[in-house]
């Protein structure tokens, strides 16, 4: 029961383990992705750029059919506007790569986490199949040995003890000392100690319904049984 308890929560604990991998693959993914994102966004600028440079030489190349001041003043100012937004563009450029290189930094440390824990999870997902190898091994050990001893016990008592075990969902028996039940840890009646001694018949725990054994030696049959141990707990009192 212990064996498969274990093997039960190896998927858990393998998924554990693997949780801090997924995160720092998931965080690496996203910043694969604002890196891709960031180089699109400074390609735009690019050719919004290009697209303005070329318009400010399509307007200085009229520069020569202009024939009045005012017209002339006009386009000086025209100029000096479209000087302020190129700025603009080249600004935005600029953050664009800044961050780009920032992000590209970061990619690059988040590879070296993730391979880390890659690593790591690759250690313990091998330390616990191996752990779940060596456990099936035993266990298909203990399933032989219990099959022989079953083969070697009363049918009827066999089956008491598979009715116990099936009810309780967990280790059917439960040993006697000092007048408490192990399994319950409640104080039984003394009569029911006396009858545990003698290993007559199979006897329950009121309590815990667990069968119950004695953890010295039998009584032998027509010696009185010796009195319990005197306990301060009463009859039914957990410890």
């Amino acid at each position: 029961m212990e064996i498969t308890e274990i093997r039960r929560k190896i998927p858990e604990r393998l998924h554990a383990a693997e949780a801090p991998l997924q995160e720092a693959s998931r965080i690496l993914n996203d910043t694969k992705t604002a890196v891709e994102a960031a180089v699109k966004e400074r390609r735009s600028h690019e050719k919004d750029l290009e697209a303005h440079e070329a318009h400010t030489d399509k307007m200085k190349s009229h520069a020569a059919s202009l024939k009045t001041n005012k017209e002339y003043q006009a386009h000086l100012f025209e100029l000096e506007l479209a000087n302020k937004k190129r700025g603009d563009f080249e600004e935005k450029i600029l953050l664009t790569m800044e961050k780009i290189d920032q992000l590209q930094n970061a990619t690059k440390g988040l590879q070296e986490k993730s391979s880390a824990l890659e690593k790591m999870f690759t250690q313990e997902k091998q330390r616990l199949d191996a752990q779940d190898k060596e456990l099936s091994t035993e266990l298909a050990q203990l399933e032989l040995r219990h099959r022989e001893a079953s083969v070697k016990v009363e049918k009827a008592l066999l089956d008491r003890y598979n009715q116990v075990k099936a009810s309780r969902k967990d280790h059917p028996l439960a040993a006697v000392r000092d007048g408490i039940c192990l399994g319950c840890r409640l104080q039984i009646p003394p009569q029911l100690i006396a009858q545990v001694k003698r290993s007559e018949d199979l006897h329950l725990c009121p309590y815990c319904r667990r069968i119950l054994y004695w953890e010295g030696e039998p009584i032998a049959e027509g010696t009185p049984a010796l009195e319990s141990k005197p306990s301060d707990l009463e009859v039914g009192e957990s410890a």
